[in-house]
């Protein structure tokens, strides 16, 4: 039951007609005006590409307003995933039709300060459901509410997720920048294989108050956008303390303007791992990964071979913690929602889903909910959570760095898109580290490397708690830098 809330008085509202005029896809759209007409034209028609769940109904009245405004992003029109609460007349769906009518009335801290900063939000994105927790045979970008959302390089094939929307979205130009939340790789894999930069901050910069949750130890939410100097607009825009969320108490001594001085940036004699058995076996990835090595060292950069594998028990225990976590934070904040939604607690979730099987369990399962409520050894939790951060953390990233005197860490991202099946399920390449950045709640962005057969593949960058900033420079330099040709949507399936 995709378009749910794409409404035809909120088109008449927003376009002051009742058809909206398809728009040459090659165009840039700078206005929210333009933005509407783009999802019309790519979104709900032509390719149908189904990344944007809601339009926002006061958006233009917003961007009347917010245009007059001071700052850099007065007026700038920026989508919202649909785990993200907005005071808007927009529910906060997860994409799950359990919650369709959650209507909260209220901004998540982050979305009013990116209201106070003067942004418009336009509307929300489509995610995998629940943030891709559900199930362990989801496929990435599919929603009860919002259907199957589609890559624009390549329709047939898979946007990744649970950001899966807003990397679409800002990939098809239809909103300036969008923001995704990211559990582990929910941010990072959805930019890398739609081309754009994702940046997951520090877990503690930004508030998650008001956000569906999966793990209070990883969850965050962060920018995805066309470039790393607007992620670093949009991070300083969202970063700052929050008294109803403890993991930020330290966030306003992070507090600066992340993006000034981006484009002075240099990486001249910095010292740089490279993560060799992140980058796996395929020829096109590695040719693209030799390439943006060989930029960075045009740069300055001193690039350090490792030879690194996390332990096995990083992920086994990262399972459980997640598993743990989120029986613990999604009862809580499904208890403490506002109105009269029909669930109320995990175990309520996983019943109205049995009750509704045909909507929501055709193409996979709610094993991991039902695993999840069944956990009862607090115990074992405790020693999983601290085991998994040990060796992501101290004896992962912050190890690695210590031992060979670098600043940052880098590995390929994600491997091409792979081909969307909801049947039998298809999985992408075995490439990337990003893990041990989620687990350790650590920096990580991704900047497009290039493409591998017309799809795009993303360069990661990783550093230690709060190195916000460090990471961020590097990706601007590497972006500066960068020698690959970045491959542009071509809204046909792949090979056509």
């Amino acid at each position: 039951m995709p378009r749910l809330f794409r409404l035809l008085p909120v088109l008449l509202v927003l376009s002051g007609c009742a058809t909206i005029p398809r728009q040459d896809i090659s165009s840039a759209p700078v206005r929210a005006s333009d933005f509407v007409q783009r999802i019309e034209a790519l979104d709900d028609n032509g390719p149908k590409l189904n990344a944007v769940i809601a339009i926002n109904p006061e958006a233009l009245r917003d961007a009347a307003r917010a245009e007059t405004l001071p700052g850099p992003l007065a007026g700038k029109a920026v989508l919202i995933k649909d785990n993200i609460e907005t005071a808007d007349r927009m529910p906060t769906t997860a994409g799950s039709l359990a919650l369709k009518d959650n209507f909260t009335g209220r901004d998540a801290p982050l979305v009013a300060k990116l209201r106070a900063s003067g942004v418009v939000i336009l509307g929300k994105t489509n995610l995998s459901e629940w943030a891709n927790i559900r199930g362990s045979r989801s496929t990435s970008g599919w929603s009860g509410v919002g259907g199957q959302t589609k890559n624009p390089h390549a329709l047939d094939r898979s946007p990744c997720g649970s950001s899966a929307g807003s990397g679409v979205a800002v990939a098809a130009g239809l909103a300036w920048a969008a923001i995704g939340t990211e559990t582990d790789g929910s941010i990072t894999c959805p930019a890398s294989i739609n081309g754009i930069v994702g940046f997951k901050p520090t877990v503690g910069l930004i508030s998650r108050r008001h956000i569906v949750p999966i793990s209070h130890s990883q969850d965050t939410a962060g920018p995805m956008t066309t470039s790393v100097f607007d992620a670093a607009l949009l991070l300083t825009a969202m970063a700052g303390p929050d008294a109803a969320d403890p993991q930020t108490a330290r966030a306003d001594l992070q507090l600066q303007d992340f993006a000034e001085g981006l484009d002075k940036a240099s990486l001249a004699g910095v010292r740089i791992g490279v993560l060799r058995k992140a980058v796996g076996n395929s020829p096109g990835i590695n040719a693209l990964f030799t390439a943006a090595l060989a930029d960075l060292k045009r740069g300055g950069a001193v690039l350090i071979e490792l030879d690194f594998e996390a332990d096995a028990s990083m992920y086994r225990d990262e399972s459980l913690v997640l598993r743990w976590e989120l029986k613990q934070d999604l009862n809580a904040y499904l208890k403490g929602l506002p109105g009269n939604p029909p669930v109320r607690s995990l175990a309520d979730v996983i019943a109205w889903n049995k009750a509704h099987a045909a909507e929501e369990l055709r193409w996979f399962g709610q094993e991991t909910f039902e695993a999840a409520h069944k956990l009862t050894d607090e115990a074992a939790y405790k020693k999983a959570r601290e085991n998994s951060l040990r060796l992501a953390g101290k004896d992962g990233i912050d190890k690695l760095l210590a031992d060979n005197k670098l600043s940052l860490l880098i590995f390929p991202t994600e491997g091409p898109a792979w081909p969307i099946d909801l049947i039998t399920v298809s999985h992408g390449l075995d490439v990337g580290a990003g893990s041990l950045a989620a687990i350790a709640g650590y920096p990580h962005i991704t900047v497009p490397m290039g493409a591998v057969e017309g799809l795009p593949v993303g360069l990661s960058i990783v550093g230690t708690q709060w190195e916000d900033r460090k990471v961020l420079e590097a990706g601007a330099v590497y972006e500066r830098l960068r020698s690959a040709k970045v491959p542009v949507p071509g809204f046909r399936r792949w090979g056509e």
